[in-house]
């Protein structure tokens, strides 16, 4: 929590003001699939990421008004030396920046960047088995 809720409100809270008196410009918060739903063994991280995403839908209401855009990020694993142990599909980093950039360009709230996350997200409206499979009957 400290680092990825607290961190992200603390940046927020610093540069909010700054961005406002500038007419705006742009605010990205990096999340993660697991802010939309968790595993086994990172109960701690998917609730702190799901309060960042809340976090990150409050600040994008709370300024709007200053002309401030606030996108979410939403990644799997991306191929970085910190998922270096994971066997399964990965991000390519470029990429996902890439899409970051545009849909800032854009004027998104949202980047869903890649197919996982879009997997999950599209799985979201469902029944709870279809994100934890292990669930069902």
């Amino acid at each position: 929590m400290e680092t990825h809720y607290f961190g992200t409100l603390a940046m927020a809270r610093a540069f909010a003001p700054v961005l406002g008196r500038n007419g705006g410009g742009a605010i990205l918060n990096v999340l993660s699939v697991l802010s939309w739903f968790t595993a086994p063994q990172v109960a701690g991280y998917s609730a702190a990421k799901a309060a960042a995403l809340q976090l990150t839908n409050s600040l994008r209401l709370e300024l709007k008004e200053q002309g401030t855009l606030v996108t979410a990020l939403h990644v799997g694993y991306m191929d970085t030396d910190m998922a270096a142990h994971v066997d399964g599909p990965k991000a390519d980093p470029a990429e996902v920046a890439a899409q970051a950039l545009r849909g800032i360009e854009q004027g998104s709230f949202e980047v869903v960047a890649d197919d996982v996350s879009r997997g999950v997200r599209a799985r979201l409206s469902g029944d709870v088995a279809d994100l934890y499979p292990q669930l069902a009957s």
